[in-house]
């Protein structure tokens, strides 16, 4: 007991620091003042009383919205006004959603009247909540704006058409995953709730083996509609022609013939409303992207990530109509292993698309002649990423160098440079804040060393392959320029060599003696390179451990 109140206490303290609590509060018709700390003795309370007492509810509200939900939980269980506050002005709750839960979740909804995010998860190998306690939920929140069943898998049709009939009015957001409900439930809360403008629908097995497609009466006005792991593409098609505003449209890792969903687009009415889509995984070509063109006029952000069918005439397409685009990702690479896309479709959206901001090219066989062309008709490029290509090396990295002069962020992976290459980048972009380097097998620890001496405010990110430390590593870098050395002229090999060598050994043993004070120098991002970071840093912990002992040892 006295642990967890000793957590929640320092948990407090710190949120308390950072929150903005300080200067005066009418509260009532009595004046109180903030605080600006915590901490017994002297202050306005006298002597070492609770100072949390001079705080308003509405401030130590503000200091408990700074907590995570561990430390908020415990610091309910202070006190009664603790315990009041919290339950007022707490706006997101995460619950289990078993079957046992059932009788609690009344009381506890009651409690947290002013939750307004709740998320209800369990695992599909246990019974879930039933449409009873579904169907309790909006008449114990009233503030609720965005819910998420996961793993609900007793929750049927009968149980979101009784969620549905309460036609909650602040209800903006849902999200079902692994949920037993089929097609009649999904209409029914799409019909009923006005004020629905996000839906995410994944792993919905039920849904995913109806027949018949959904039905809707009228328009709704979803703005955003992600779907992900379902396969049955022609089930949707009716919700995309009766969507009045829809904005944005997510499909990942999803079988089927997705060209006649995107073609629905243009039965929807209103066109141009559309400014996102992302196709990641799926079975699509030409047709659905000539369909995107002729729907989606004011398009800014396309993701194409292992779209099957998709060449350079349906990417062409996109770059005749969509001329508003800023975000452009495409992964070429399909699923059985081959290129759809090539230089000529990058080309033509470099042409057309003059709005470009970021641009990702996985897979594509880029050229300088498509450089050049995004050089100068896209001014405003600011990120770019080239990815799994043979024809971008080190001439290729030199010309993006000397004319992306815009380019903050560069991401290079999987492709033939060397340490030229990054020499040039170091010599290029005036605006470049990072560089990332992964798997280049051409690209070593002495360039990277280099890059930061000669770019301190670059953060290079390199993978496991070149991970280095900083002490060692610029050391090196030192050395072999020569800027570690002491004065210049014929004391080198006098006096002055051997204060230089003996700076280089001290260096180098204070580096090899001081390793739990040194940084990394580069990010490690792979798999590989967290579990060697984590061993890292798991011995030097030990090590610390292990010499203060030493130190406090009696002796």
């Amino acid at each position: 007991m006295g642990q967890a109140a000793s957590s929640s206490s320092s948990s407090f303290c710190t949120a308390l620091a950072s929150a903005d609590v300080s200067g005066k509060v009418e509260v009532g018709s009595s004046t109180r003042w903030r605080v600006s700390g915590c901490g017994g003795g002297g202050g306005g309370g006298g002597g070492d009383g609770d100072m949390t007492l001079w705080l308003p509810d509405e401030c130590l509200a503000a200091v408990f919205g700074k907590l995570g939900c561990h430390e908020r939980n415990t610091c309910s269980l202070v006190c009664r006004r603790w315990r009041a506050v919290d339950s007022k002005s707490r706006q997101r709750l995460v619950l289990l959603a078993r079957s046992e839960a059932w009788p609690f979740l009344p009381a506890l909804l009651c409690r947290f009247s002013s939750v307004s995010v709740l998320s209800l998860k369990c695992s599909r190998k246990i019974v879930s909540i039933d449409d009873q306690a579904l169907a309790r939920i909006p008449t114990l929140l009233a503030s609720l704006k965005k819910l998420k069943l996961k793993g609900c898998i007793d929750v049927t049709d009968d149980g979101l058409h009784a969620f549905s009939l309460h036609r909650p009015p602040l209800l903006t957001k849902l999200s079902f995953a692994s949920c037993g409900f089929g097609a009649g439930g999904l209409v029914s809360v799409i019909s009923n709730c006005p004020s629905l403008q996000d839906l995410t629908l994944k792993r919905l097995r039920k849904l995913d083996a109806q027949n018949a497609p959904l039905s809707f009466d009228r328009r709704h006005r979803l703005e955003r509609l992600c779907i992900k792991d379902l396969h049955n593409a022609r089930l949707f098609i009716a919700l995309l022609a009766a969507a009045k505003s829809l904005k944005a449209l997510i499909v990942c890792r999803s079988s089927g013939n997705w060209d006649p969903l995107l073609e629905s687009l243009q039965q929807g009415g209103e066109t141009g409303s559309v400014t996102e889509i992302q196709m990641e995984n799926v079975q699509m070509g030409d047709p659905g992207l000539v369909a995107i063109a002729a729907a989606c006029p004011d398009l800014e952000v396309l993701y194409l990530s292992r779209a099957s069918d998709c060449t350079d005439d349906g990417v062409s397409a996109i770059a005749n109509s969509c001329r508003k685009l800023r975000k452009l990702h495409i992964d070429a690479s399909s699923r059985f292993g081959s290129r759809t896309i090539g230089d000529d479709g990058v080309l033509s959206i470099a042409t057309r698309c003059a709005n470009l901001q970021e641009v990702v090219l996985m897979g594509i066989p880029a050229t300088i002649g498509s450089f050049n062309v995004l050089a100068s008709n896209c001014p405003a490029l600011e990120r770019m990423a080239i990815c799994n290509t043979d024809t971008v090396g080190d001439s290729e990295l030199a010309f993006i160098a000397a004319k992306f002069t815009a380019l903050k962020k560069l991401c290079i992976k999987n492709c033939p440079i060397s340490d030229t290459g990054v020499k040039s980048v170091g010599e290029g972009c005036p605006s470049l804040v990072k560089l990332k380097v992964k798997r280049c097998r051409g690209v070593t620890k002495a360039s990277v060393c280099q890059l930061k001496l000669q770019r301190c405010s670059v953060v290079v990110s390199i993978d496991a392959g070149s991970m280095i430390f900083e002490g060692e590593g610029m050391a090196m870098a030192e050395e072999e320029t020569g800027t570690a050395g002491g004065d210049g002229g014929g004391g080198a090999e006098g006096d002055g060599g051997e204060r230089t060598r003996g700076r280089r050994n001290n260096r180098r043993r204070s580096t090899s003696t001081s390793t739990s004070t040194t940084s990394t120098n580069v990010v490690c991002s792979s798999r590989g390179a967290l579990l060697l970071r984590s061993k890292f840093e798991n011995a030097l912990s030990l090590n610390r451990r292990s010499s203060s002992s030493s130190i406090h040892a009696p002796r």
